[in-house]
């Protein structure tokens, strides 16, 4: 008999369309009137306007993306997602479908039918019975809508899909199973996620199956023999059931080796005592047992109980019990009580997997006596370091440089960026920042000043990191127009009748016209108009100052143009800016990572993997992206070199200025360090105790304490001929404070990326950075100094401690910065060194250093400072007028001198302005 439901009316249409079935029997028919047609065909109206606009956006967005990659010149990389999305996602959808519709109507082979109740405005209900094409259609519709959801998906898997087709060998293999890492990297995901799809889909199809036969009324499940094999629905659930448990077969042998992938419940990362002589073999057993119950599912099919499948179920959860239970029990009482002794194997496993995984197998280990003394000779000999000491810290120079350009409020500086140029060819450390155009702080916000005439920002702010005028003002060197930048987020049109503005000059502006090739040109009305609608913005196609000639420059952020053409890609946190020929290049660092190293430690939101494999170089004018392989030895790269073929440049295409000024990044030097805390003990038995744990000495910053950061310098490595550009971080031992070790990582020539550590004997007392500052704070004469200029109303701000290894032995050095009450510029007052037991503070670095080793340092190359600026007494008042043409005349030289970079005389006006401006205030 068949089952007898009522179904809301809004599906009425499509569940219900061309003849109509059996009329149930005192039910009146319903009236369909001219205005229930109307509201159907608003309906209809109101989804089709809805689609259109929806499909619509998306072509645009597609268009562009197109436009964008192909003038950047990496359409490979648009094209090649494009075709492997669809391929993925339409192989998904087609299997999908084929398998739940042939389930569904297989299902709908029956006798049965289904008879709906449809309400009428009346109250009263339509009765419909369901014939075979009506539920056809519907079958066609679910399977449709559900094998849509599971293409999306898949679509989203590609990369997974294309990185198992091109999957390079790693020529490693894994301690257990013997497998090659690759297998982790690009196999096991796939079959992972396939498999998870695979039980989904079997779930759904038998869920369709017993729902349909249900409806229809064939399902049979009264009696003692439900599901039996006198049903078809006992045949076709039972048949589902067997593919179910295969496939959890499939997934418990291959969740073996995601066992080397987990925590463990031991002290390391990865597979444990517990793991490899409990969980493993029980998941193979669990495998075994769910083929078993496949089996007895099979056989359920054609008998007239269920038994089989009761007993394939007990199989299985008895099975995962056991894998949830027994490896807790081994570990509570076999392992514990010898835990060290059970698990060395697999610690070691781990320390290995860890340091190759994290580049630090090849990590240079050298010792330092520690006992030699330093000398006044010793300071000559290295006067080189000496002189590349960075007296500026980067947020009291960001203070600075934002302070000195307030005259023109729209100008705004990101970050500093510390690299070296080679002056009177000798390589010196330099401190940059991007001069970059804030159209946020434009006072007229009118879309014609944000997006036609303030394009871009001007040149940079540069400077010695150790030299400073008389004021502490950073030296600066003008450089031109930066269109792509680390603010510039917002798009922008170029090549209009409108001229751009360039930069100021005096009271006047310089205009400019963009000649670079950067850009989408528009070239017709027809794209003029698909450009306001993509940036949904009239004013683009009503405006007569853009013509076939004006480009659009968008996406100009130097992360989101390196992301959109390496997706793959983790960026380093600091992109920064190079002079090279001239121009200005953006380099930023990105990263191949992934969490699928077997016996790795994770470090949080990153991975088990980490490889610095691309240097991008981005101009800053035409915004032209250039991606150069910096590790040819990693796998990971090379599949995705295999996936998008000329994306990639080799290093020796990277002209010879630029590849001078490559540095070794920050943020996978602070990874590495951190691993190596603790991964620099390789004796299981060290690695357990935790008998040398090193910790990255945590620094007070505003009340806080905070892990030192690294640092960039200029110096000569212990036993090396020559100074270099390193990155540097310090060890003190776990819990304690004097110094253990020191870490570098080397950016020159042919020992770029190569990274040491350089260890004290364990014997011998150095000072660490946290005592340091403790005898600083200490120090009588320091102590007394810092309270005067805090009763003068000065904020006093301690800079950066930072830590110079001198041939063996380690100088302190911390620069003092003066904040007036009134103002926001710091400047460089004194500059604090100690060595061992002895302080000294004085008002250059020399002098200190002269002071506690008793000799003379080699001067710094360049002018020398400025003479201070001289403040006059106040003489008898001078009329108003008077005053505002002084302060007018004091404006006016500071903007030239802003001009010439003469940053002693800027002070000089500046202050005469600022007591011009006093004595008018009190008139």
């Amino acid at each position: 008999m068949p089952g007898r439901y009522i179904i809301g009316k809004s599906l009425s249409t499509f569940l219900y369309s061309g003849r109509r079935g059996t009329r149930g029997t005192g039910i009146q028919k319903s009236e369909l009137g001219i205005q229930k047609g109307n509201m159907r065909l608003s309906r209809i109206l109101l989804f089709a306007v809805l689609a259109l606009i929806v499909v619509v956006s998306l072509t645009l967005d597609l268009y562009f993306d197109w436009l964008w990659f192909e003038e950047v010149g990496k359409a490979t990389v648009f094209l090649t997602a494009l075709w492997a999305r669809g391929v993925v996602s339409s192989a998904a959808f087609l299997a999908v479908f084929a398998f739940l519709y042939l389930n569904l109507r297989q299902a709908n082979r029956g006798k049965g039918r289904i008879q709906i109740g449809i309400p009428t405005p009346a109250g009263q209900i339509t009765a419909y019975t369901l014939g075979d094409e009506q539920i056809r259609r519907i079958v066609v519709l679910v399977c449709a809508l559900v094998a849509f959801f599971f293409s999306v998906r898949a679509g989203q898997q590609w990369e997974t899909v294309w990185r198992w087709r091109k999957a390079a060998l790693f020529g490693a293999v894994d301690p257990v199973f013997g497998r090659d890492i690759s297998f982790y990297f690009f196999t096991l995901p796939l079959v992972e996620e396939g498999i998870r799809i695979a039980l989904v889909l079997v779930v759904l199809a038998i869920a369709g199956v017993l729902l349909l036969h249900h409806l229809k009324g064939t399902l049979g499940l009264r009696g003692p023999r439900a599901l039996g094999a006198r049903t078809d629905a006992g045949l076709h659930a039972s048949l589902l059931g067997a593919a179910g448990f295969a496939l959890l077969g499939v997934d418990s042998y291959y969740d073996r080796f995601g066992v080397l992938l987990s925590p463990g419940q031991g002290p390391m990362y990865g597979a444990t005592y517990a793991d490899l002589h409990g969980r493993l073999p029980l998941l193979g057993l669990l495998a075994v047992l769910s083929l078993a119950g496949a089996a007895l599912m099979v056989r359920n099919a054609f008998t007239a109980t269920n038994r089989n499948a009761l007993l394939a179920g007990a199989l299985y959860v008895g099975g995962l019990l056991l894998v949830r239970i027994y490896p807790v029990l081994l570990q509570q009482f076999v392992v514990a009580p010898d835990e060290l002794g059970k698990e060395s194997p697999q610690i070691r496993n781990n320390i290995e997997g860890t340091l190759r995984a994290y580049g630090l197998d090849s990590v240079q280990d050298r010792s330092l006596s520690g006992d030699k003394a330093l000398t006044p000779s010793d300071i000559r000999a290295n006067a080189a370091t000496i002189r590349s000491i960075r007296l500026w810290d980067h947020e009291p120079l960001l203070d600075t440089f934002s302070q000195i350009q307030e005259i023109r409020t729209y100008y705004d500086f990101a970050s500093v960026d510390n690299d070296r140029y080679l002056l009177d060819h000798q390589p010196q450390q330099m401190m940059l920042s991007a001069r970059e155009l804030n159209t946020a702080s434009l006072q007229d916000q009118k879309w014609m000043n944000a997006h036609l005439m303030f394009t871009h920002g001007y040149g940079l702010t540069l400077g010695p990191v150790n030299r400073v005028t008389s004021e502490g003002l950073p030296l600066e060197i003008r450089r031109p127009e930066i269109y792509f930048g680390e603010l510039t987020r917002d798009y922008v049109i170029v090549g209009t009748a409108q001229d751009e503005f360039d930069y100021p000059k005096g009271e006047q502006n310089v205009f400019a016209r963009y000649q670079g090739s950067g850009g989408v040109a528009v070239r017709s009305f027809l794209r003029k108009l698909l450009f306001a609608l993509y940036l949904k913005n009239p004013n683009i196609i009503l405006s007569p100052l853009i013509g076939p000639e004006s480009r659009f420059l968008y996406f100009r952020d130097i992360g989101a143009r390196v992301r959109r053409v390496a997706p793959f890609l983790l960026l380093d946190s600091d992109p920064y800016l190079v002079i090279s020929g001239g121009r200005l290049f953006w380099i930023q660092d990105g990263y191949t990572v992934t969490d699928r190293y077997p016996y790795s430690t994770p470090t949080p939101g990153i991975g088990n993997y980490i490889r610095n494999s691309v240097k991008a170089v981005v101009d800053a004018y035409n915004g032209s992206i250039d991606l150069y392989v910096a590790d040819a030895n990693d796998p990971l790269l090379a599949v995705y070199q295999a996936i998008y073929p000329g994306v990639f440049r080799p290093m020796s295409d990277l002209p010879p200025d630029l590849r001078l000024h490559l540095r070794y990044p920050e943020d996978i030097f602070t990874i590495q360090a951190a691993i190596y805390t603790t991964y620099h003990m390789t004796s299981p038995q060290v690695f357990y105790n935790k008998e040398d744990l090193w910790e990255i000495p945590a620094m007070a910053v505003s009340g806080r304490e905070k892990p030192m950061p690294p640092y960039y310098t200029i110096m000569r490595l212990p036993h090396e001929a020559r100074e270099e550009f390193i990155l540097m971080l310090p060890f003190t031992p776990g819990r304690k404070d004097n110094l253990s070790a020191w870490m570098v990582a080397r950016s020159d020539g042919e020992h770029y990326g190569q990274l040491a550590v350089y260890r004290f004997p364990k014997q011998k007392l150095v000072y660490g950075p946290k005592q340091i500052v403790a005898r600083i704070n200490q120090e009588a004469e320091i102590s007394r100094q810092i309270s005067l200029w805090d009763q003068r109303g000065s904020q006093v701000i301690q800079g950066t401690l930072l830590v110079i290894p001198i041939e063996e032995a380690l100088v302190y050095v911390r620069p003092l910065y003066i904040r007036a009450e009134t103002g926001k510029i710091p400047e460089l007052k004194r500059v604090i060194v100690a060595y061992e037991n002895r302080i000294a503070m004085e008002e250059t670095l020399e002098a200190a250093f002269a002071r506690i080793f008793q000799g003379e340092i080699a001067p710094r190359p360049g002018p020398p400072p400025s003479a201070p600026p001289q403040i006059t007494e106040k003489t008898a008042p001078q009329p108003a007028a008077t005053l505002i043409q002084a302060a007018k005349e004091a404006y006016d030289r500071a903007i030239q001198a802003q001009r010439q970079g003469d940053w002693a005389r800027y002070g000089e006006e500046i202050k005469k302005l600022g007591a011009l401006l006093g004595e008018l205030k009190g008139k």
